[in-house]
């Protein structure tokens, strides 16, 4: 199975809906997964290191209280 690319505007269907530059900076210290470049000017993300950022802050969250 190939890994499938999404492109930024595929971010926000995610839930990522921060800046390019933002991305960039966290993608440049490590805190985001790195852009694959298609062309000179087009980059995409593998969407299964996407998932995987997107799991781990999910399990990197505090547990929440229900109430009983």
């Amino acid at each position: 199975m190939s890994p499938t690319l999404i492109s930024y505007d595929g971010l926000k269907s995610k839930g990522i809906t921060l800046s390019k530059c933002r991305l960039w900076r966290l993608e440049r210290d490590g805190k985001f997964p790195k852009r694959v470049s298609i062309s000179e000017a087009r980059h995409g993300w593998v969407e299964v290191e996407i998932d995987a950022w997107l799991k781990a802050r999910i399990n990197a969250r505090s547990p929440s209280r229900v109430a009983a």
